[in-house]
């Protein structure tokens, strides 16, 4: 296993806390704290079978469960490669700090992280069997959402361990969720491609698809993927800025959290549906749900928790994968395109990096910081640097347009010139997949 991208690293200062939150621009389109008002996650256990979760990061303390280290001895809650615990960041982090107000805030920050480590470096498989036993420990041991931030190397189909491990999740009433991949291919990787799973594609700031997501048929949702800020405990002061569908799996996960904590009752595949139900497509005009770059739309945390979305059936809207099959229609569907048909039948060996490792990760220190504030001055704001890396989320305020769910719900003063979104309504979820 190799991650797809650079990993750059800096001895610059420590650029300033407030500095790293101000970064997090997606918990500003989200209007997070109008989001926290109404759920924060509380009570609620989110696994990440990954690499690990550095639980000595200031912005998660108390935060890591022990969980399980299932590469054959060590420790879950830490985490050598930096991806884990990047994810549970933008899941659950609380920052630091007086009133938190330091580092990098979760979108659930009252959510619980199980870590279960099925890879430690860059050059480890994450075979199904692993990764699958990950999946069955974390729906024994109490996960209600499960945070897959991988995909298929190759294009490879996962073997019966992965099946039957997300089968015995569905069955046990866990939202499993899974990102779509980093190719920049018309096919949706496995496991996301499983039926049941929500499988998530990244957008940027300005609610466009980011152009190395996979789309496809089968795609579920998008989310924030772009510039993102993350910890890392790899990076020499603890923050990391990265792009993948790793990170907008994350942040989809999170918001399953989010109505899981608010709506106790509601089934996961209920859950699922308040997701897609709650969507938008933001300012893409014309497009038909699902659609194959966008899914069922953006995800929209503060309208999952407050529209008024019937519960509906207790069954999962994107179907269900049978322990017993070893083909799906969902599986099928998300493979037969003449892309995917080109890609390898190879033994699965998913590959963290194809998700969330595309975009290098690499310090907010005192030289991001100068790049970042000589963009401002200048009023650049675009993208700072080649490999689709950027080194600074330094955008004017009329680009931070992103569907929300209400007039105002993310959109400061400054910002309205831009019409705002129009939300991509209620309209209920495809049962062919």
């Amino acid at each position: 296993m190799a991650l797809a991208g650079a990993v750059l690293l800096t001895t610059a200062p420590t650029a300033s806390a407030d500095y790293i939150r101000d970064q997090q621009w997606a918990l500003n389109v989200f209007a997070a704290e109008d989001v926290w008002t109404e759920s924060q996650g509380e009570g609620v256990t989110v696994a990440v079978v990954d690499s690990g979760v550095d639980a000595s990061h200031p912005d998660l303390t108390g935060q890591v469960l022990q969980g399980k280290d299932f590469t054959g001895g060590g420790n879950a809650q830490e985490d050598v490669l930096g991806h884990g615990t990047a994810m549970a960041g933008i899941i659950a982090g609380h920052g630091h700090g007086a009133g938190n107000s330091s580092g990098v805030m979760g979108l659930a920050p009252k959510a619980k992280i199980l870590p279960l480590r099925t890879l430690q470096t860059n050059t480890d498989r994450n075979l199904d069997e692993t990764w699958g036993a990950a999946v069955k420990y974390a729906v024994d041991h109490g996960a209600k959402v499960i945070n897959l931030s991988f995909a298929s190397d190759g294009g490879s189909k996962t073997l019966s361990a992965g099946r039957e491990a997300i089968a015995y999740a569905q069955a046990h009433d866990v939202v499993v969720v899974a990102g779509s991949g980093n190719d920049g291919v018309s096919a949706v990787s496995e496991p996301a491609a499983l039926p049941g799973v929500v499988s998530v594609g990244a957008v940027d700031k300005d609610a466009n698809l980011w152009d190395k997501s996979n789309t496809g048929e089968g795609l579920t949702l998008t989310a924030p993927g772009v510039d993102i800020v993350n910890t890392n405990p790899t990076a020499s002061k603890g923050y990391g800025l990265g792009s993948g569908t790793s990170d907008a799996t994350a942040f989809v996960s999170a918001a399953a959290a989010l109505v899981r904590a608010k709506y106790p009752d509601l089934t996961a595949g209920q859950v699922i549906n308040r997701l897609i139900k709650s969507a938008t497509f933001a300012h893409h005009k014309g497009l038909k749900a699902p659609d194959e770059e966008y899914g069922y739309g953006i995800v929209r945390p503060y309208s999952a928790l407050t529209m008024d979305i019937p519960a509906g059936p207790k069954k999962n809207p994107l179907g269900q994968l049978s322990s017993s099959s070893s083909t799906s229609n969902k599986a099928s569907q998300g493979t037969d395109s003449s892309s995917q048909a080109k890609k390898k039948k190879s033994s699965s060996s998913n590959v963290l990096g194809l998700v969330g490792g595309i975009a290098a990760v690499l310090v907010i220190g005192a030289i991001t910081f100068a790049v970042i504030r000589s963009r401002r001055k200048g009023g650049n704001g675009g993208p700072g640097s080649s490999g689709g890396v950027s080194q600074g989320a330094g955008y004017p305020p009329a680009q931070q347009s992103f569907p929300n769910s209400a007039p105002n719900h993310g959109y400061h003063p400054q910002e309205q010139s831009l019409q705002p979104p129009n939300p991509y309504g209620q309209q209920p979820p495809s049962q062919n997949r």
